[in-house]
C-alpha cells in the first residue's frame, strides 16, 4: 500500500495532466458541463485541504511561531513588489480596455489564500507557514484592493466590489477544513477509528487535486472558448506574470535572509493567485464589465493551474 501511495506522489503531474486534459474534453463535449461541475469545485476544494491539513502537526504547531521576518518578506512581496511588477506588465502590453484591465487587476493583486498551501506543500516550501499567514493576506487583500483600482485605473471601484464573497470563501475552504483537521487530531490520540482517518487523509491530495483540476477547468473551459478576442489578449500577460513572479517571492526571501523553505513559500504565494475567491466579484460587478472581467479571472485559473504544475517541479530548485 505504502507503494501505491509513493507512485501517486511520485507520478503526481502526468495524473494532474491527465485530470487537466479530461476536464477540457467534457467541458467542450458537454454543453451543461459547467452546470454540472460548479457545485462541486468548493466541496472538493475544502476536502483537499483537510487533507493537507490533517498532515500538518497542529498540536505541536505553537512551538512554531510565525517568522517575522518570513512575514515582512511575504507582504513586502505580495503587495509592494507584485502589484509594481503587474502594473509593469499591463503598460508593456498596452492594454487600455477598462473591463479588461478589472479583470486583470483583480485576479492578479490578490495572492491566493486556499489551494496556495497545496502547492506550498508539493513544491517543498512550509505549508504550516503558508496557511498561519492566510489570514493575514486575506484581510490586507481586503483592504489593499479598492486602493490599487484608485491608484492603477483612477476610479473608485469600491461600491461596485461586495467582499462578502472573500468572507464566505475563507470561512468554508479555509477555517472549517481546518478545525476538522484539529478536532481529528486531537481525538486520534486515543481514538483508533480518527488515527485511521488521519491515515486515510494522506492518500487524498494527489487524487483530490486532480479532481479540482478537472472540475474548474471543466466548469470553465467553454466561457474561455466563447471569448477567444479577450484570451489572446490576457493570456501572455498571465504568463509573462507567471514566468516573473515566483522570482519576485524568491529574491524578497533572499533579500531577509531566510532559509530555502521560506522562500519557497514566498516563491508560490507570490505567485499563485486568488482567482476562485474572486470570481464572485467579478459576476458581482455590472453588467457592462462582469462578462468581460470574468472571462479574464477564469483565464488566470487555467494558465496558473497549468503553470502550477511546473512551479511544483521547479521552485523546489530554489535554495
Amino acid at each position: 500500500m505504502s507503494y501505491l501511495k509513493s507512485f501517486l506522489e511520485d507520478k503526481q503531474i502526468y495524473i494532474y495532466l491527465l485530470f487537466i486534459m479530461m476536464g477540457i474534453g467534457f467541458g467542450l463535449l458537454f454543453d451543461h458541463a459547467s452546470l454540472i461541475f460548479e457545485p462541486f469545485i468548493s466541496i472538493l476544494i475544502a476536502i483537499l485541504l483537510f487533507s493537507m491539513f490533517a498532515q500538518i502537526p497542529f498540536l505541536s504547531l505553537r512551538q512554531k511561531a510565525l517568522n517575522f521576518k518570513f512575514l515582512v518578506a511575504l507582504i513586502i512581496s505580495n503587495f509592494i513588489f507584485i502589484p509594481i511588477i503587474v502594473f509593469l506588465i499591463v503598460t508593456a502590453f498596452h492594454i487600455t480596455s477598462t473591463p479588461l484591465l478589472i479583470g486583470i487587476y483583480l485576479v492578479l493583486l490578490t495572492p491566493c489564500i486556499d489551494y496556495v498551501i497545496v502547492f506550498t506543500k508539493l513544491g517543498h516550501g512550509n505549508e504550516s507557514f503558508m496557511l498561519i499567514a492566510t489570514p493575514i493576506l486575506f484581510i490586507l487583500q481586503i483592504i489593499l484592493l479598492p486602493i490599487y483600482f484608485l491608484i492603477f485605473l483612477n476610479q473608485d471601484f469600491s461600491e461596485y466590489i461586495d467582499f462578502i464573497p472573500f468572507l464566505k470563501t475563507f470561512v468554508y475552504l479555509i477555517l472549517i477544513p481546518l478545525f476538522i483537521a484539529i478536532f481529528i487530531q486531537v481525538l486520534s490520540k486515543k481514538s483508533d477509528a480518527m488515527s485511521n482517518i488521519l491515515s486515510l487523509s494522506e492518500w487524498l491530495p494527489v487524487p483530490f487535486m486532480g479532481l479540482v483540476l478537472m472540475t474548474v477547468i471543466g466548469s470553465q473551459i467553454s466561457k474561455i472558448f466563447n471569448d477567444l478576442h479577450d484570451v489572446w489578449i490576457v493570456v501572455p500577460v498571465y504568463i509573462c506574470f507567471m514566468t516573473i513572479a515566483p522570482f519576485i517571492g524568491y529574491l524578497s526571501g533572499k533579500i531577509f535572509a531566510l532559509p530555502s523553505d521560506l522562500k519557497r513559500t514566498i516563491a508560490f504565494s507570490s505567485s499563485t493567485r486568488n482567482a476562485l475567491v474572486v470570481l464572485p466579484l467579478a459576476l458581482s460587478l455590472p453588467d457592462k464589465w462582469s462578462t468581460i472581467v470574468t472571462t479574464v479571472v477564469v483565464t488566470q485559473t487555467l494558465v496558473e493551474l497549468i503553470g502550477e504544475l511546473f512551479y511544483i517541479k521547479l521552485i523546489p530548485k530554489f535554495k
